[in-house]
């Protein structure tokens, strides 16, 4: 069987057996939901289209990407391991399709990489001055949660959070993390607060990542014995600004990210103490 003929008929039956771009987005769009119900609002198709198409990538691939319990659907571990694969790919073709639509349109294109808190809240407002000064350049920005991988994506560079520990890259820091204590004006006159250890016994936004920051907080302000902590739980620091304004309880955040709260006044700090964290952007 080691004809040349053999093999390259082999190939050709492998290219005609490629499951379509169609059916890629549809599987994507379900792993990312794990629902096709959800699968089929986002792409505008009926349930049982996705779930043909996701059953054609299956024959075609030889294993299972869904458990089927009831009427809902698992991600298998193959199923995990593909969909972590083929969004990359998938935003790949459509960052290279962008790049081709507006060639004629631009000079220059950044690609930009960015947290969507940090993109909105200190990025962005400070766009205006780099355009102001390299009018040239066009700058693009993509936003997403997990690390970005710039030997396989295609951004000139990535702004990400934690220790400066990124192999294989040149790094440069922009601003370190120095967090502090605020609340609404509101808040702080509703409850008289006049020192940290008041924070203590009322209501504290929490953010799920970090569900210790606040004790580190208090340990800063020489307050070891920190008691059960009340309050309500985020999972972006986006949410807990908002809900800082709304006077939903004290907010424990960085700086960098309420610049434009702490000018305006909507939020104020309630305590000198700050915690300096290893991390950076």
């Amino acid at each position: 069987m080691s004809n040349p003929q053999y093999k390259l008929a082999k190939a050709e039956i492998r290219r005609r057996h490629l499951p379509s771009h169609a059916v890629l987005r549809s599987f994507e769009c379900a792993a990312r939901h794990e629902s096709f119900t959800l699968a089929a609002e986002e792409l505008h198709l009926t349930q049982s289209a996705i779930s043909r198409q996701v059953k054609e990538l299956e024959s075609l691939l030889g294993f299972e990407l869904f458990r089927r319990i009831g009427r809902n659907v698992v991600l298998t571990d193959a199923g995990r391991n593909l969909a972590g694969e083929l969004a990359i790919d998938l935003e790949n073709i459509h960052q290279t399709v962008m790049r081709a639509v507006s060639a004629g349109d631009i000079g220059t294109a950044l690609r930009i990489a960015t947290l969507p808190t940090f993109a909105s809240r200190w990025l962005i407002p400070r766009l205006p001055e780099f355009t102001r000064q390299y009018p040239e350049i066009e700058i693009n920005l993509y936003t997403r949660l997990s690390p970005f991988d710039l030997t396989r994506e295609h951004f000139d560079l990535a702004i990400h959070f934690g220790t400066d520990d990124w192999p294989r890259t040149e790094m440069q820091i922009l601003c370190s993390e120095r967090m502090i204590a605020v609340a609404s004006p509101a808040f702080k006159a509703r409850h008289n607060i006049i020192d940290a250890g008041e924070l203590m016994r009322l209501p504290l936004l929490h953010l799920e990542s970090r569900p210790l920051i606040w004790q580190d907080f208090f340990k800063a302000a020489n307050l070891a014995e920190t008691p059960r902590l009340r309050g309500k739980y985020f999972d972006q620091f986006s949410m807990i600004i908002a809900a800082a304004r709304a006077s939903l309880g004290a907010a424990l955040l960085p700086t960098y990210l309420i610049e434009q709260e702490l000018e305006d006044g909507s939020l104020s700090p309630l305590s000198p103490v700050e915690v300096s964290t290893r991390n950076s952007y």
